[in-house]
């Protein structure tokens, strides 16, 4: 159904797609009978597809990408779409409405999107009482809920820590696990905060008020040198974060096959190499010490399974969501039971490197 109805979704402006399927989740995540009818049709339910990382369960590895629920409107549709936890946002200190439109683009022919949304969210304590609402009316989220928080745009880079502190602790009660977003290209300066000393100051500041209490991991971006992943990557244990998310959108347009002068992170498959390369290489590095969350150009259970093998704990999508349609987390854990059947494998957590 969703191949026949692509052609005409794929004829509408992006963003006015998404807001109406975002509205239509919305509405969905209210009504019981419903809901539980899409979760029986869209989700897949096996203890061997569980996976426990940073001291939460998880039904399943993957996981919605921030980005696509900006503003926490759906995380109950989400869990009976399949999926085995949700992250919304970034979401700012501050309401902000992002960059100015057109600000998404479909790239169809290679499988990707650029998009230069700028953090446009309600804001935190806009989200706090949304989710406060949600949690006194249906109770908690059905699947762990992972809020990332990026820099309001007009607050300068002196003053991030206290920036991200006011979101964190506003959205605290809220959060099974918080992401430091300081990877996205599409606030300026914002990456700038992947640099050791503002780095360092942020997660000083942070870390400070969690005291571990939640898990806290850093979302890092594709475009790093290896020197600079390193000195991350010290910064990450000295802290003693939780665990890391790889990658955000790239600011390459390297194996891009669609001519194009917009502006903006890519995502999708074209970012599928340089992600896994970067898994790869962290998990090399960290040997296994912290868990890493890898996003970028996943499709398939195929792609799942790599990632896993490769090292990550757990996978993200949001591209692939948009070209595959709603039953892609149903077609990837039934692709998952299949391969693990024909190998033997018992739980997932035998497909990490040894």
């Amino acid at each position: 159904m969703y191949e026949l109805l692509k052609p005409w979704l794929f004829r509408q402006d992006p963003e006015t797609i998404h807001e109406r399927v975002m509205h239509g989740l919305a509405w969905l995540g209210q009504r019981g009978p419903s809901l539980e009818l899409v979760r029986r049709f869209c989700s897949v339910q096996d203890e061997r597809l569980g996976v426990t990382a940073f001291g939460l369960h998880f039904p399943n590895p993957i996981g919605l990408a921030a980005g696509f629920d900006k503003n926490a409107v759906a995380v109950r549709a989400w869990a009976a779409l399949g999926f085995g936890h949700v992250e919304v946002g970034s979401l700012t200190a501050l309401p902000q409405p992002g960059n100015p439109k057109p600000r998404l683009f479909r790239l169809p022919q290679d499988q990707a999107l650029i998009n230069r949304m700028g953090f446009n969210n309600q804001g935190a304590e806009a989200i706090a009482a949304r989710l406060e609402q949600l949690q006194q009316t249906f109770g908690k989220a059905p699947v762990p809920l992972g809020i990332n928080l990026g820099k309001s745009k007009v607050t300068p880079l002196e003053e991030a820590p206290k920036d991200y502190l006011k979101s964190l602790s506003v959205l605290w009660p809220y959060g099974d696990y918080f992401v430091i977003n300081v990877s996205s290209p599409n606030t300026p300066g914002l990456r700038a905060l992947q640099d050791k000393d503002r780095l360092e100051e942020l997660l000083a500041a942070l870390v400070g008020f969690t005291e571990h209490r939640k898990p806290l991991l850093l979302k890092i971006a594709p475009d790093l040198t290896w020197e600079q992943i390193d000195q991350i990557l010290a910064l990450v244990e000295q802290y003693r974060l939780s665990g890391l998310i790889a990658t955000n959108t790239t600011t390459s347009r390297t194996g891009l096959t669609t001519p194009t002068l917009e502006d903006g992170g890519l995502s999708g498959k074209p970012l599928r190499e340089r992600s896994l390369e970067v898994l790869r290489y962290l998990y090399t590095r960290l040997q296994g010490r912290l868990p890493i969350i890898s996003v970028g150009g996943i499709f398939s259970a195929a792609d799942v399974w790599e990632r896993l093998a490769s090292g990550a704990a757990l996978v993200q999508v949001y591209t692939g969501l948009v070209y595959e349609g709603p039953l892609m987390v149903k077609k990837i854990c039934r692709g998952l039971l299949e391969r693990m059947e024909r190998e033997g494998v018992c739980g997932l957590a035998q497909l990490r490197p040894r």
